[in-house]
């Protein structure tokens, strides 16, 4: 295949592909689904992988394919590698390839440490930690055989500066950050670049149900005075995922409005 067709093209900055492909975990809802359609926005053909909630699998796939969009729902659990391998198996083998990887998919079971149930840090480590492992693992042999490829990993501020109540919740996600700068560097020399984005407190349906009194305090600790949109930290997976990013791997981008 001409690679100059896979590749993103520079013409006026825009960053417009064709022929690219894309799987995005936990891509039908909130930040996931905004992902999915930003990059499906530029041509690329987006996987949008769901765990369970079928129907809402189905609206979001009605509103990217309404707006002429390339796009498919995938179900698998994540934290499953055996199903990870089959829905990654299955769509190289529909499309020929798999370019761009965004590790979106994760879950949250807050509570003290010492207070916390077993079962909620093991099973927040297996979906935000162990799913990033497996989807990786199983991208890196299509990506290195067309030797282009981007891994963009959803990580959190609690990965970078902690907070009570959740060890489990950072834990998993600081792992992510330094599995990310530590894949950078293993698969470098094959065109692949791995980088991270760290969104703040974003405006989805959870943030919505917030009492008041809360809402005013989170945004009081906001240099930038508000919450941040889906659309946005969306703009800055799309950017790292364009040739525009090549040169730039093993980092992360905070989305936070200054929040870190």
């Amino acid at each position: 295949m001409d690679r100059t067709r896979r590749r993103i093209s520079q013409g006026r900055g825009t960053g417009t592909v064709s022929d690219l492909v894309a799987l995005v975990t936990g891509g039908t809802k909130g930040i996931g689904k905004a992902i999915a359609r930003s990059l499906a926005k530029k041509g690329i053909r987006v996987y949008m992988n769901f765990a369970a909630d079928a129907q809402a699998a189905e609206t979001a796939l009605g509103e990217l394919k309404a707006e002429g969009m390339s796009a498919a729902v995938m179900q698998a659990d994540v934290s499953d590698q055996e199903q990870v391998n089959t829905m990654i198996g299955t769509i190289v083998q529909n499309e020929g390839r798999l370019d761009i990887l965004v590790n979106n998919a994760g879950i949250i079971k807050d509570g003290l440490l010492m207070l916390m149930p077993d079962r909620n840090w093991h099973k927040v480590i297996e979906v935000n930690l162990n799913s990033v492992y497996y989807c990786s693992k199983s991208v890196l042999r299509p990506m290195i055989g067309s030797k282009w490829g981007r891994i963009i990993n959803i990580i959190s501020p609690s990965a970078l500066m902690g907070r009570a109540g959740q060890t489990n919740y950072a834990a998993s996600k600081g792992g992510v950050l330094s599995l990310t700068r530590s894949l950078a560097r293993e698969v470098g020399r094959y065109n692949i670049t791995v980088n991270a984005v760290s969104p703040g407190v974003i405006a989805t349906e959870l943030t919505k149900e917030m009492d008041e009194k809360i809402r005013e305090e989170f945004i009081s600790m906001i240099p930038a005075g508000r919450f941040g949109t889906p659309e946005e930290v969306a703009h800055a997976v799309s950017f790292l995922a364009s040739d525009e990013a090549g040169y730039i791997t093993g980092e992360y981008i905070s989305v936070d409005g200054g929040l870190t």
